[in-house]
């Protein structure tokens, strides 16, 4: 059960993160054209922080379900 529940998380954070990543291109690139999101509160480098520390998370959590396995 808690397998599962993992796995969605990991799946759930990586996808959240490449979202991230693709709004910060986004934002960068209008920026240079002198346009903005005006929803968005956090400028790009901050997002590409944030899903840097998303992937990060996803990365030792696959890490840990490697090692589980290879215990048994």
């Amino acid at each position: 059960m808690i397998d599962k529940l993992t796995s969605y998380f990991c799946r759930g954070s990586f996808v959240a993160a490449v979202l991230l990543l693709f709004v910060a291109v986004l934002e960068w690139l209008l920026r240079l054209f002198g346009y903005t999101l005006n929803w968005l509160h956090y400028r790009p480098g901050r997002l590409l922080e944030l899903a840097g520390i998303l992937v990060l998370f996803v990365i030792v959590l696959i890490l840990r379900q490697i090692r589980e396995t290879l215990k048994k």
